[in-house]
């Protein structure tokens, strides 16, 4: 950024639980769109995105930070503390002088029967909601604003018709954040917008539902051979068990259930039926795509949107019934850990650029910090994606391969812990403490159905695999504070 130069606005919106495949600008025209399809087409997409965790605590810690979860011993969901170090990216663009503002999620430690405890993190703007129920007395800001226009929040999101638009989590979302961004025109500042949508239950606002024939979606990836490698990983830590996608196994272990009419019953299968669940999914990602319409009207408005970084992104993915698994917990595949990322600056990003690259999640705190000029301190393992915003870098350049971890995320009885390596053709993912894994060529099987871990002919890629994830595991984890002396 030229001396002189006020440095640039960020808005950076994330939603819970949002796979790679629901953006209609990047090849998916089963979802609707619009408003992310200009974003796409007015900057950078990329199209091999990675979360570091397919879990909403140690992902969130780890793009938050720039680092992996296990290098800050943020592994799982229901934390009692936030460490004290590393800075949150808000903390140190708040020392930077930015006005930093936290709208919807953060889930940076446990929200189970109380208001998550906070850590030195930056945030001056505080509009605080963890999921779109009145768990709590007081400290539920969407909770008193849906209060204060006479709704109760804790009936209609037992209602089969889902949340009215107008008093929606994803509509309060982004009115606190046009407040925000209408606030401060003075000086630069930082908008983390957390939606907590598309995330279960699947009960989008009955208007956004009727949009989306269950009958019209496209099914999930399934074949009969899903349930013996299911059958195979069943001990592995995750919220459902395999099951065919016309009776899928929906349910969350701690979250209060809504009665089974909130899964949207009809005549294709039933409530738990994949095409229903997926039509209401779609459903959730339109609502999204029209508040995400409004607070880039509202930069427009407001004479920002030419010095203000866009960013749209997700925590983590959804199985959304491929292999007959529905939510999420300890599985690698794509639609678990390949999450939508868009970059927009007008005037200074490269417009309409769709990028191969391999990327992940902690790349967008460097990103941050280059683009502001602030040093990118050297226990950050992600790296600065700016030369490939502004087409300087070839996207084979930035990145030989992705991570991603689960270590002990969920409240479960196993305490798994695995690991995925993917170099952008095979993707190993090992069951450390199970003696199981699974090895996929994702250039021939995309849809992750053939496991190679037992086959005869690729045990010699598997032992290279596994030597070069246990290296990236070793060169990559945090060393401690820096060296002050040879002794």
């Amino acid at each position: 950024m030229s001396k002189g130069r006020r440095k640039p606005n960020i808005l950076w919106i994330c939603t819970d639980q949002q796979r790679y495949d629901t953006i209609a600008a990047l090849g998916y025209p089963h979802v609707s769109t619009p408003n992310l399809d200009r974003l796409a087409r007015e900057g950078v997409a990329f199209e091999r995105a990675y979360c570091q965790a397919p879990i909403c605590t140690p992902s969130r810690a780890s793009f938050l930070t720039g680092m992996y979860p296990s290098s800050i011993h943020v592994n799982r969901n229901g934390n009692p503390k936030f460490p004290d170090f590393p800075p949150l990216i808000s903390k140190r663009l708040a020392d930077a002088g930015y006005t930093c503002g936290l709208i919807g999620k953060l889930h940076l430690t446990s929200a189970y029967n109380r208001i998550e405890t906070r850590t030195d993190d930056g945030y001056s703007y505080w509009q605080y909601s963890h999921a779109p129920r009145d768990d709590w007395e007081r400290g539920h800001d969407y909770a008193d604003w849906a209060r204060a226009k006479g709704a109760d929040l804790s009936e209609l999101t037992r209602d089969a018709a889902g949340v009215p638009a107008e008093l929606h989590q994803t509509t309060w979302c982004a009115e606190k954040t046009i407040e925000f961004i209408e606030a401060n025109r003075d000086r630069p500042w930082f908008a983390s917008v957390n939606i907590y949508d598309p995330h279960p239950p699947f009960n989008p606002p009955q208007a956004y539902r009727d949009q989306f024939d269950p009958r019209a979606v496209k099914p999930p990836l399934f074949r009969d051979s899903d349930l013996a490698q299911q059958a195979k990983l069943a001990a592995i830590d995750f919220q459902s068990a395999a099951r065919r996608p016309d009776n899928l196994d929906i349910k969350s272990p701690i979250l209060p259930q809504p009665p089974t009419s909130c899964y949207i019953e009809n005549e294709t299968g039933g409530d738990r039926d994949a095409r229903t669940l997926i039509a209401a999914y779609y459903a959730m990602i339109k609502l999204i795509d029209d508040q995400v319409g409004r607070m880039l009207a509202a930069l427009d408005a407001s004479g920002q949107r030419d010095n203000t970084i866009v960013i749209f992104t997700s925590d983590h993915g959804e199985s959304l019934g491929d292999h007959g698994l529905i939510q999420k917990g300890c599985r690698f595949y794509e639609g678990l850990v390949h999450v939508p990322l868009i970059w927009s600056w007008r005037g200074r990003f490269a417009a309409g650029l769709r990028s191969d690259a391999l990327v992940e999640l902690t790349d967008i705190a460097p990103t941050l910090l280059d683009v502001c000029g602030l040093e990118t301190p050297s226990y950050i393992t992600g790296k600065s994606l700016l030369p490939l915003l502004l087409g300087e870098r070839l996207a084979e350049q930035h990145r030989e391969f992705v991570r991603c971890e689960f270590i002990d995320a969920l409240d479960m009885p196993d305490a798994t812990v695995a690991t995925m390596h993917y170099d952008g053709r095979y993707k190993l993912i090992v069951y450390h403490n199970h003696q199981l894994g699974e090895l996929y060529d994702l250039e021939t099987d995309p849809g992750e159905f053939e496991d190679l871990w037992d086959s005869a002919a690729h045990q010699g890629l598997k032992l290279e695999l596994l030597q070069r994830s246990f290296d990236a595991a070793m060169l990559t984890l945090y060393r401690g504070p820096e060296r002050i002396g040879p002794m």
